[in-house]
């Protein structure tokens, strides 16, 4: 690695620290209601909407409550997009979206995967984008926070019959945290350069006339290919260029902050109008991880052991560094195959000056691989770079942060209950291994728990293994490779596992916006995210009810380097093992045939 990307990874854990820790004590205290002046102004909004804000709710109730206000957003973002012709917003006169796709969108920004099979200003009107995917860029990100708040209060109270209240906890969520952050937020980023308006689109003339290739389409609009199973390219120029508008600042805080990721544009926030700065970029990649790192210190301040807090967040600090360089070093290795030459025609052993391609000029390869490792840390499907065009093993770690579940820092909410998972069976293992009754945060580890936590570890790890061999079985699983071989099988990989882990970010390479991709990767999307809430929200019941035990010096304690090394360990060997054939046939195998 160079100077300036240790530079890089060390001043940015610097202020992530330093921001995360007021930003959890703020999360507490927004939750345990102790804002005095929100009170009116929810009180009102909790009348008018015929909510009573004393009564609290079991875990089932809690549970139903969530999946039928997902479950309506769900249908009003798909009508949205088949109505967006006829509704107002819409200067460019956007069509209707085809049903598969719809169904797949409004899924994804549901579930807070925000999986994008179309290109955004080719796509969506400006009243889809705010009405449909802005919104839900708030609400999906309010329920993974109220889903990481009830399990914490499973650990908290004791001999209790309820989690709190599902509809109070989104409205403070979205109200007094997402809502004022991603408006400060907004305005820094249109101070930088990103795009606000409602304007036309721009049709402008360019200086030179541009010369490029694009893969040539068939009647089904999928890739021609060769003989060789290649896409045939046609040649193509052009000296004009339409400049898309919108009101991207607004959708850009929330896709950052609520670790959404959908772009406004299909360049994501490569794009000069999503990110156009380096400052940008770094603000960005920062607000990525604020709630989820915040939330660490707000889980030690409610369970009232600002120790546990500190524990859980050096579990995902390490793990995070090391994916950090590890996808660093890999990039700056670059491609053996585009070795350069010196003047005696001996060639040099890596690429000079390390892997450029897929990389924004403007940002480089030592801040395009920590977004790219930040992005997938947490379920964020943000990118500033192609995945496409990493190195195999420098693509490889993007696809194992998200392959460990995201709990590294992961997305709003998700991290933290997807980490305290791995906690609850990190202390039974160990419970196991000195012959004691696994304990945690004075809560006794029973057969219900561990039950739950199986389902919550294992959904995933099944949609994504099962999606991919229905992928790479069925014919119109294989039409979508432009990229055969190894790679080709990285591509799908990586899509089902962004799918199921509802991280949303694409290798890219691979046709999707098929109606086998889009129905696939929706359901994979749909149960990826409540086939785990169901289960923690499950376990934060039970826990809620049991009574505290008192700490004796048999108590295995929960924090300090040893609890750290067992979770990471746990996360490793559970969370990782599951993928390891798949690695082996994908991202390992093409790094041996490049580097034969």
């Amino acid at each position: 690695m160079t100077t300036h990307a240790w530079t890089l990874l060390a001043a940015y854990s610097a202020v992530l620290l330093l921001l995360s820790i007021p930003t959890g004590r703020y999360i507490a205290n927004v939750m345990e209601g102790r804002l005095r002046f929100a009170a009116r102004i929810e009180g009102g909004l909790y009348r008018l909407c015929g909510i009573s804000a004393d009564a609290e709710m079991g875990w089932l109730q809690y549970a139903l409550a969530i999946l039928l206000f997902n479950g309506l957003g769900v249908l009003a973002v798909y009508a949205l997009q088949r109505l967006q012709l006829w509704l107002p917003l819409n200067p460019q006169a956007m069509g209707n979206v085809t049903a598969d796709s719809s169904f797949n969108t409004a899924v994804s920004f549901a579930t807070n995967t925000n999986w994008q099979g179309y290109g955004g200003e080719t796509t969506m009107s400006y009243l889809t984008q705010m009405l449909g995917l802005s919104v839900q860029n708030f609400l999906s990100a309010a329920t993974g926070i109220v889903v990481v708040i009830a399990l914490i209060r499973g650990f908290a109270r004791h001999s209790a019959k309820s989690i709190g209240n599902a509809w109070v906890d989104l409205t403070r969520v979205t109200l007094w945290i997402l809502l004022p952050i991603s408006f400060v937020y907004a305005l820094f980023l249109v101070q930088q350069g990103v795009v606000q308006n409602f304007d036309a689109y721009k049709d402008v003339q360019t200086l030179e006339v541009v010369k490029y290739q694009e893969p040539k389409l068939g009647a089904d609009g999928q890739p021609v290919k060769n003989a060789k199973g290649e896409p045939v390219m046609e040649d193509k120029t052009t000296d004009h260029q339409t400049l898309a508008m919108g009101p991207v600042a607004s959708q850009e805080a929330i896709k950052m902050l609520g670790t959404n990721g959908g772009g406004f544009f299909n360049a994501n926030s490569a794009h000069p109008y999503e990110n156009p700065t380096p400052l940008s970029n770094f603000i960005q990649m920062l607000s990525i991880f604020l709630i989820p790192a915040g939330l660490c210190f707000t889980f030690g301040r409610m369970v009232s052991d600002q120790r546990q807090g500190w524990t859980v967040f050096a579990a995902m600090a390490l793990l995070f560094v090391v994916g950090a360089v590890a996808a660093m070093h890999y990039e700056q290795q670059g491609n053996p195959q585009l070795a350069s030459f010196n003047v005696d025609q001996a060639p040099s052993a890596t690429q000079a000056g390390g892997n450029m391609e897929g990389k924004e000029t403007r940002f480089g390869i030592a801040e395009s691989a920590l977004f790219a490792t930040i992005t997938t840390d947490a379920s964020c499907g943000a990118v500033n770079g192609w995945h496409d065009s990493y190195t195999p093993l420098g693509g490889m770690v993007p696809l194992v942060n998200m392959q460990l579940g995201e709990v590294v820092f992961g997305g709003v909410g998700t991290g933290l209950y997807g980490m305290l998972v791995f906690a609850i069976l990190a202390v039974f293992i160990a419970g196991l291994m000195i012959g004691r009754t696994p304990e945690y945060l004075g809560k006794k580890i029973e057969a219900h728990e561990m039950k739950m936590t199986s389902i919550a570890i294992l959904v995933t790890p099944l949609l994504v293994l099962a999606g991919t061999a229905v992928a790479v079985m069925t014919e119109a699983g294989r039409a979508g490779i432009a990229n055969p071989g190894a790679h080709g099988f990285s591509e799908i990989l990586y899509a089902l596992t962004s799918a199921g882990n509802n991280n949303g970010s694409a290798f890219g390479g691979l046709s999707v916006n098929t109606p086998f991709y889009n129905v696939l990767l929706a359901i994979a999307m749909w149960f990826g995210r409540f086939g785990v809430i169901v289960p923690v929200l499950a376990m934060a019941g039970s826990l809620a009810a049991k009574k505290r035990i008192a700490v004796t010096g048999g108590t295995m304690p929960t924090h300090g380097l040893l609890f750290v090394s067992l979770l990471i360990g746990v996360v490793l060997l559970v969370g990782l093992l599951n993928y390891v054939p798949a690695l082996a046939l994908g991202p390992v195998l093409e790094h041996l045939v490049l580097w034969k």
